[in-house]
């Protein structure tokens, strides 16, 4: 029986095979190019991307269960219809999807109504999936380390709402958990969702203040400034993508990323552990 997992390469989608490999998976990768995956031994690839559907349909023979993965690009609602839909094709029956949290409720964020989209798509034509809602991951804010050690200011617009953050390694094992446990299923599993939480709520001021107990010396959280955000992100990505996820920072400061009722109880039993906490993240990223 094996996985197929999409996004392998990038920060998830390792955690991902990593986790199913402990577990004793057969795991197979659709990777850009197979001769830069960097994948564990063991790992079968079959290059090519989520448009090319013979390539597609290629890397789905003979999997008996898939884990969806797409990255934010400006094609990411198509690439995920077309591998649904060949995916149903090719009669697979157990799916894991990566949706975001509160994707129904920020609609007018592109890469959130692009995967609400999805969960629809899953949802009307009846497959059987586990949809996973994570918050904003931990493991982003390795892009503002160096500008938190060596500015002292913490620049993502959080707000006051507060993100539930996530450590994308707890995202990667419950995925591994709930691929097995679809995997080996006598039946078709039922829809599922669950949202992926870290164990607290943090604010803008919240984090410069874990920021500055982690490196002994004072770190400001300068404020919600979006427009500012925005400019900065246009340094380093496209201008569309600097928009959607200044889109997504006015929705941090308007709403946060709460997690619901039980969230929490529901992941750390799942586990079996505590969830990664920002502190320990933040500890980690500092040395």
């Amino acid at each position: 029986m094996t996985i197929l997992v999409t996004g392998a390469t990038g920060t998830v989608g390792r955690n991902v095979v990593d986790q199913l490999l402990t577990r004793g998976a057969d795991v197979r990768a659709l990777v850009r190019d197979t001769a830069k995956a960097n994948l564990p031994a063991g790992v079968a690839t079959v290059q090519g991307d989520l448009l090319d559907i013979d390539a597609v349909r290629g890397a789905l023979s003979g999997v008996s269960t898939l884990f969806l993965l797409n990255a934010v690009v400006p094609d990411e609602f198509t690439q995920a219809l077309i591998v649904l839909n060949a995916a149903r094709e090719a009669g697979i029956e157990r799916i894991v999807y990566l949706s975001v949290i509160h994707a129904d409720v920020s609609v007018n964020v592109p890469h959130f109504a692009g995967k609400f989209g999805v969960e629809r798509m899953i949802e009307r034509m009846g497959m059987a999936a586990t949809i996973l809602r994570p918050a904003y991951f931990m493991q982003n804010d390795l892009t503002v380390r160096d500008v938190v050690r060596e500015h002292g200011i913490y620049p993502m617009p959080v707000g006051a709402k507060g993100l539930a953050m996530v450590d994308a390694r707890d995202i990667g094992e419950v995925a591994a958990l709930e691929l097995i446990r679809r995997e080996r299923a006598a039946a078709p599993l039922p829809l599922d969702r669950i949202n992926l939480v870290g164990p607290d709520t943090l604010t803008g001021p919240g984090l410069a203040a874990i920021w500055s107990a982690v490196l002994g010396r004072p770190v400001a959280y300068p404020g919600d400034h979006i427009a500012g955000f925005e400019r900065n992100l246009r340094q380093f990505m496209p201008g569309w993508m600097a928009y959607d996820m200044r889109l997504m920072g006015e929705r941090f400061l308007t709403d946060g990323m709460v997690p619901e009722a039980g969230d929490v109880e529901r992941l750390t039993a799942l586990l079996g552990r505590p969830l990664r906490s920002y502190r320990d993240f933040a500890a980690e990223a500092a040395s």
